[in-house]
């Protein structure tokens, strides 16, 4: 299969606002592509990278070779290039990755590379989200859509679901199972403005945990072989020789364990999240890594143990084979109530220890893998800076023809403003129509052929999670998960959060 055809796909779904019509060019597609190509094609097709990164920034990406006019590059030749990209290393590596890209780019009608570009920049947003995508590989594949979502919580890899089906059907989809060293995507949590809030939508009893602001881990254990995967189902086992350790030393030589590593400073409060993150990416001199950032390991759900699978089992009982199984100290602290005063009260204290917030869990629901479930919703305390519209960029997907990303910038006490990363969540239709109209008016010009610089009038609430060291920005920093909660006409430019302000907050 060619590009092209999932260039022409993605513009259709793009398009097309209704559901059932996106599911509808998906499937048309998937029923099509070749079964050594199927993987591929869904991975692009749900805006990943079958090679996850590859070490291709958007500076790459800015000066591209002038297109061809006809279309010839297949799934297979463009996805090999890109691992070639990626298994660039070492002195010269940035170059050859350069020149790879142009002779890929090269080779790349204008539809191929602007699907491309934006499929490498993370901003393929088409609406071909993972449920839509689910519906389409049902379709195509004659399979009930609850086979598809079956498979997926126990191979945690939707294009490898979506390939299996579309070559065995049901019976392909039936084959999957819960495997010791073969990641499933984790279980994920809504979210709610309070722990009251939270209890009353679970309706009863419910646990409420520690969230630590640290990188998620699963951990498979089979007899003395010990496997550690992100949150993303890299495999990270050489990079954290602690949670071996540990866990080799737990009575059950089977089991499959979700946790959270985090480094800890001598008084037991938590490290800033880049100190935690920067130890479990290094993989160079990990000892030395150790050495200088310990690393802790605690663990609030059991997936396996002793060879039984318990995905399907309540909350209550899974927490209870955990309990049996790791020791106590390695275990997420919790609170079982269904007081709100208590709640709230266990809430407050775990953010004065300086942990990020709470997850209020249900004690009767199954592990829902690669989900967002019903049964955890997370509460975090709220943070917010008024800060400055820079810029924004054209939507895609639903939002096109609309000006959706926002470029946020602290107002510098020296003069000017400095960016500090950018947002398009917790924007509603009518803001984005309003907004676009707005910044047309305060249009500085194009910076690029997707974005429009605007005069630094315009002060927008921000919501985020906290401030974290970055080389994209100017500023050396960026907010973490940052979103809209409204915008500020009572205030001007000038009275915006300044950047010490920020970086206050990084400290």
């Amino acid at each position: 299969m060619l590009l092209i055809d999932l260039a022409r796909t993605s513009a259709a779904v793009a398009a097309d606002s209704a559901r059932l019509a996106k599911i509808r060019h998906l499937a048309e597609l998937l029923g099509r592509v070749e079964p050594d190509e199927a993987e591929i094609a869904i991975a692009y097709l749900s805006g990943d990278l079958p090679q996850r990164q590859i070490g291709v920034g958007w500076t790459s990406l800015r000066d591209l070779p002038d297109p061809r006019l006809a279309a010839t590059a297949t799934l297979r030749q463009v996805d090999d290039l890109l691992s070639r990209v990626k298994a660039q290393a070492g002195p010269g590596s940035q170059a050859a990755r350069k020149a790879l890209v142009t002779e890929l780019f090269a080779a790349l009608t204008a539809p191929e590379q602007t699907f491309l570009s934006r499929l490498i920049r993370g901003e393929l947003r088409q609406g071909a989200l993972e449920g839509v995508m689910v519906e389409a590989i049902a379709k195509a594949a004659g399979a009930p859509a609850a086979e598809v979502r079956r498979a997926l919580t126990l191979r945690g890899w939707l294009p490898a679901v979506g390939a299996a089906a579309l070559s065995g059907g049901v019976e392909a989809l039936r084959a999957f199972h819960l495997e010791v060293g073969r990641p499933v995507a984790p279980m994920l949590a809504q979210s709610a403005a309070s722990v009251a809030a939270a209890l009353d939508k679970l309706g009863g009893p419910a646990a409420i945990e520690w969230k630590l602001d640290g990188v998620r881990i699963q951990v498979h254990r089979s007899g003395d072989a010990v496997s550690v995967f992100s949150r993303t189902l890299d495999e990270i086992t050489g990079q954290v020789p602690e949670v071996v350790e540990a866990v080799r030393a737990f009575p059950a030589a089977d089991l499959v364990l979700d946790g959270e590593v985090i480094a800890l400073r001598p008084d037991g409060r938590p490290a800033p999240f880049q100190v935690t993150s920067g130890r479990v990416a290094s993989r160079t001199d990990v000892d030395k890594a150790r050495r200088a950032t310990p690393l802790s390991v605690f663990f609030f759900d059991a997936l396996r143990v002793d060879g039984v699978d318990l995905l399907d089992l309540p909350g209550e009982e899974r927490h209870a084979a955990l309990a049996r199984t790791v020791p106590p100290e390695l275990v997420t602290p919790r609170l079982v109530t269904d007081d709100a005063t208590s709640g709230e009260a266990f809430f407050a204290e775990v953010i004065r220890e300086g942990h990020e917030g709470v997850v209020v869990k249900s004690l009767q629901t199954p592990y829902a893998a690669g989900r967002r479930g019903a049964g955890w919703i997370k509460v975090k305390p709220r943070h917010t800076l008024d800060l400055v519209v820079l810029a924004a960029e054209w939507g895609s997907g639903r939002r096109e023809g609309w000006l959706s990303n926002l470029h946020l910038g602290a107002r510098d006490p020296g003069g000017g403003f400095v960016m500090l990363g950018k947002t398009f969540k917790g924007l509603t239709d009518e803001l984005l129509t309003w907004q676009t109209e707005r910044f047309l008016e305060l249009a500085e010009g194009p910076t690029d052929d997707w974005t429009v610089a605007v005069r630094p009038e315009l002060v927008v609430e921000i919501a985020f999670d906290g401030v974290q060291r970055s080389s994209r920005y100017p500023g050396g920093m960026a907010l973490r998960f940052a979103r809209v909660i409204r915008y500020r006409p009572d205030k001007t430019a000038d009275q915006a959060d300044t950047v010490d302000t920020v970086r206050s907050l990084m400290l």
